[in-house]
């Protein structure tokens, strides 16, 4: 139990970190790449701080200094901007009209040499984040393997668009082109995977990029910098630094973003779109707040629904956007859903990220302890309890899971996207009452359905099917697989993400036609046969 090991106690001294995960010398990134070089900053530096804290001899603690990262200016990210607009050249680029075989040729060239950095990210994501070792490799991994199926997927696109098709008289061939420069931000909770699934279909369908690495989960970018740099012509991948106040307010106040990619807040994202002067030209791929539901039927497997609800609102520490961030439990089950759900976070392990088994570990954002203990005093102060024992208890970084019951709509966590281990139990009654939540909540990204009921189970999913992108029964929250769409409604998400469904984001249709006669045919056919154009092809890409 995460009671049993005091919570003083949970950061180690540097001589109980095994040699392999121990932290390295603090790192001054001075670099940043844009237009195939690595430029050198001398301006100021943002520091990098781990969420970890080492105990000294004498009993205190000390926060770890990873290092620091370039605040650049907007100048320096305008500079990137131009290189990317060089490198689009108005569709007219090397890049933009590389045959997709060749493009995919250099994204499998950037994926050989992402691989080589594994360990160096991992152990950055471990430090920069407090992500566990289990969860950083697997987002590594997830990564590589969505790049893998990126690739097959537009193999696939690219084959249903090598032919031609012949209609009312008029030849044509339709292919999809890319939007121009892409603006790729990603976020803190999933700074690799995350930001590459926008970042890796933008460049794969032939647009220009400018990325900006996320607040947290920085300098794990570092080492990925001159395989951008080597794997990609110049321009065509640019990476900054700095506030987002100044680089990306003036990508774009600029008007020369294409398409913009975005994880955050709905707010963040509405006043950067408010920025730019030409909003109509602007396509968006957003993933926004998320205040995701679980409902607890009366009739419902408890073990299975307590497991899932568990992991559901705490794995990494519940910062994740599809994590479970209410739970409405039928006052039927109620007692027993609690007792359950007490005792399985209270058996969670609690430590630094590298110790094998442990699932709770620090949190990376400052300030985010106080911002928990002020939203769980709020519950208590109007009538909800802590269930589980231990809940809510803070040393430096780390927060101590709490279970909040009774939770109701006077509570600032009824309401509010929390982000962390708060875990809100709303007792009801009437179904009505949760399908009334759903449908009045600005948020619709996902829902989690316990029960084993046909009759309710299948009532609420014709009730919620218009509100949220996606529904799960009997199982918590998620993104994947990655084939399936991810994508929500109201203020949670603007656009479709899928393995499929990204290519087509970053791309628009396109069509060269011509009316169907002899003369025309042999001027299509010898365009075609003499490699004239790698619009009109009938290439076939095993």
């Amino acid at each position: 139990m995460t009671t049993a090991r005091p919570l003083a106690d949970l950061f180690p001294r540097l001589d109980e970190i095994p040699a392999a995960y121990q932290p390295d010398a603090p790192v001054e990134q001075r670099d940043y790449l844009v237009d195939g070089e690595l430029m050198h900053w001398d301006g100021p530096l943002a520091e990098v701080r781990s969420p970890v804290y080492l105990r000294e001899a004498d009993g205190s603690e000390r926060q770890v200094v990873l290092g620091s990262t370039p605040l650049l200016d907007a100048d320096a990210a305008l500079r990137a901007l131009d290189a990317a607009v060089a490198a689009y050249d108005y569709g007219r680029g090397a890049w933009p009209t590389m045959r997709v075989a060749e493009r995919i040729a250099h994204v499998e060239a950037f994926l050989a040499r992402m691989r080589e950095q594994r360990e160096a990210v991992v152990k950055l994501l471990m430090w920069e984040i407090g992500k566990n070792l289990k969860d950083s490799e697997k987002e590594f991994d997830r990564t590589c393997d969505y790049i893998v199926d990126t690739i097959h997927a537009l193999k696939e696109l690219d084959r249903s668009s090598s032919r031609f098709e012949l209609e009312q008289g008029t030849l044509g061939q339709i292919r999809r082109v890319p939007m121009g420069v892409a603006l790729c931000m990603g976020p803190y909770n999933y700074p690799l995977n995350e930001t590459f699934t926008t970042l890796i279909p933008a460049l794969i369908m032939g647009n220009t990029v400018v990325f900006k690495p996320a607040k947290f989960g920085v300098l794990l970018i570092r080492p990925l910098l001159e395989a951008f740099r080597d794997s990609f012509p110049a321009g065509v991948i640019n990476v900054i630094y700095g506030r987002g106040r100044e680089t990306v307010s003036a990508l774009m106040a600029s008007g020369k973003i294409d398409v913009f990619a975005f994880i955050g807040t709905h707010k963040g994202a509405a006043d950067l779109k408010k920025l730019h002067p030409r909003p109509h030209r602007l396509r968006a791929a957003l993933g926004l707040d998320a205040k995701n539901p679980g409902i607890v039927l009366p009739q419902v497997d408890l073990d299975n629904a307590v497991e899932e609800a568990v992991t559901g609102a705490l794995s990494f520490n519940g910062q994740r956007c599809t994590a479970l961030k209410i739970l409405f439990v039928h006052e039927a089950v109620l007692d027993g859903f609690l007792e359950r759900f007490a005792a399985r976070v209270n058996a969670l392990k609690a430590g630094m990220p590298w110790e094998p088994g442990v699932a709770l570990t620090p949190l990376p954002e400052p300030g985010k302890t106080d911002y928990l203990h002020a939203v769980l005093e709020d519950a208590v102060a109007k009538g909800a309890r802590v269930i589980n024992a231990g809940g809510g208890e803070s040393h430096q970084t780390f927060f101590q899971p709490a279970v909040l019951s009774p939770v109701d709509s006077s509570m600032r966590v009824y309401h509010e996207e929390q982000f962390g281990p708060l875990v809100p139990v709303v007792p009801y009654r009437d179904l009505q009452e949760v399908i009334d939540y759903v449908t009045a909540s600005d948020y619709g990204q996902q829902l989690s359905i316990f029960g084993n009921d046909p009759a309710q189970v299948g009532r609420l999913v014709d009730a919620f099917v218009n509100q949220v992108g996606r529904i799960n029964i009997n199982a918590q929250c998620q993104r994947g697989p990655d084939s399936y769409p991810f994508n929500g409604r109201k203020n949670s998400a603007e656009g479709t993400l899928s393995v499929h469904d990204a290519l087509r984001v970053f791309s628009i249709r396109t069509l060269v036609a011509t009316r169907f006669n002899e003369a025309n045919k042999e001027l299509v056919d010898r365009i075609i046969r003499d490699r004239q154009s790698s619009f009109l092809t009938t290439d076939y890409i095993f």
